[in-house]
């Protein structure tokens, strides 16, 4: 007997369910429920486990159509899904849940987002980019001056500080200085730093303040900058500029002792190097992996931009949305490793996820590209690729395979990750590409 009354389209990739589960099936859970509620509820005058079956109907009535219809439901939708044979993309959403009624059905309403309709057409020809892997003399020599720089002690020098050089400070805020409120510090505090002249991560301003001085002499400098909240995205938002004035004291200058490129280099940065020449070898092939995996991630853009071009069609917007909101969640809690506090910050969400959106459509298009092409090859992970991929990916987060399982499986996450390994292979098959270990990007769960 059919459970599905009514089937409609609703909007794009979206459907209408309405299903009708059989009376005496509600009558029979609705049993199972009261019996279960007679031997566990207390009723004064009455010894637990022998509450009359009418009274416990009576005095817990709407707790019991609560369990009955919470039960039903998950179980009816999945026999509904199989017999209409849709494929939801999310979850359904379950509305118009008739009241209970003795001897009567139960019935439902169920709208699910559902995978376009997708007419393939050419994925064979694509225009990808070609670039060399191998590294230049220059890039080779620059790679190993960095590692000497790296390991090089420091020393003491009589002159000025240039760029390069370890500098020994004192700092202090002189204006710009506010607190929560906005007020103006009343002390402020200096701080003794030391700072790498030109490293990226010191403040540029500081650096060029530093440049010049000798041990013993000051400069101001002032520091513009804007607030964090104020750049969710690329091009986000009007910034906001701050500026701050400080006092900064010279009072020692270091310079590298770098020590020179030979045999004995090579031995410090791995005891089983002999020669410099073997650690330049080696230099060369990590260069060329890092080049091997640019190349890969161009390539991968490209065939992808090129896809989504050839294939328009209409997105299921749920699943934009729920795309949206997890890239809204991973910016946020990345501005909250970095110390921002997100209630204070001044975000306007609304706008961060106006900027995700194109993002999120780029990710569920491809996703939903991949499947179809998937499809259309009879592309599947077998089962010792997936096992593989899984035994990678728990090396790599220090825990055991069924251990990872287990986790995956109760954040919903295992599909998923079965699903990316399967869309990962299809690229590979699509790039023309040898048939590599289903594990190579394991860390990739969720990512399109």
């Amino acid at each position: 007997m059919s459970v599905v009354v009514s089937l409609e389209d609703v909007g794009p990739c979206r459907k209408q369910l309405t299903v009708e589960v059989p009376a005496p099936a509600v009558e029979a859970e609705t049993q199972r429920v009261v019996a279960e509620f007679g031997h566990k509820v207390r009723i004064p005058g009455f010894r637990q486990g022998k509450v009359p079956t009418k009274l416990v109907r009576q005095r817990y009535a709407k707790d019991i159509e609560r369990e009955v219809i919470e039960r039903l439901l998950p179980r009816y939708w999945r026999q509904a899904q199989a017999e209409s044979s849709i494929d939801p993309l999310l979850p359904p959403e379950v509305d118009e849940v008739r009241d209970l009624q003795p001897g009567e059905p139960l019935t439902f309403v169920a709208t699910v987002e559902t995978r376009p309709q997708i007419e393939l057409r050419n994925i064979r020809d694509f225009d990808l980019p070609n670039p060399s892997t191998d590294p230049g003399t220059v890039e080779v020599e620059d790679a190993l001056e960095d590692v000497r720089r790296r390991v090089a002690g420091w020393v003491p020098v009589e002159r000025p500080a240039a760029r390069g050089d370890l500098v020994t400070a004192e700092i202090t805020p002189l204006s710009g200085a506010h607190g929560e409120q906005g007020e103006q510090a009343a002390e402020p505090k200096t701080d003794t730093i030391n700072v790498e002249v030109g490293d990226p991560n010191v403040w540029e301003e500081l650096s060029l303040a530093l440049s010049g001085l000798a041990a013993g002499q000051e400069t101001t400098f002032t520091r513009r900058h804007e607030h964090p909240a104020q750049h969710p995205i690329e091009e986000g938002g009007e910034p906001v500029v701050h500026e701050q004035t400080f006092r900064v004291k010279a009072t020692g200058i270091q310079e590298r002792d770098l020590p020179p490129l030979d045999d004995a280099f090579a031995a410090k940065i791995n005891p089983e190097f002999t020669r410099f020449d073997q650690l330049q070898e080696a230099m060369i092939r990590r260069l060329r992996q890092g080049k091997v995996e640019q190349r890969n991630e161009q390539r991968q853009k490209a065939l992808l931009d090129q896809l989504r071009e050839r294939h328009p069609f209409d997105l299921p917007q749920g699943v934009v949305r729920k795309e949206v909101e997890s890239l809204v969640n991973d910016y946020a809690e990345s501005l909250a490793r970095r110390g921002v506090d997100l209630d204070h910050a001044g975000i306007d969400w609304n706008d961060v996820a106006s900027d995700m959106q194109p993002l999120a459509e780029r990710r569920v298009h491809a996703r939903l590209l991949l499947d179809a092409i998937a499809d259309a090859e009879s592309i599947e992970v077998a089962e010792e690729e997936f096992e593989r991929a899984l035994a990678v990916l728990a090396r790599a987060q220090n825990t055991s395979t069924p251990a990872l399982r287990r986790a995956l499986d109760e954040d919903g996450r295992l599909a998923a990750f079965r699903s990316q390994l399967r869309r990962d292979k299809t690229m590979r098959h699509l790039l023309g590409e040898e048939a590599a270990d289903a594990a190579a990007s394991p860390e990739r769960v969720t990512e399109s």
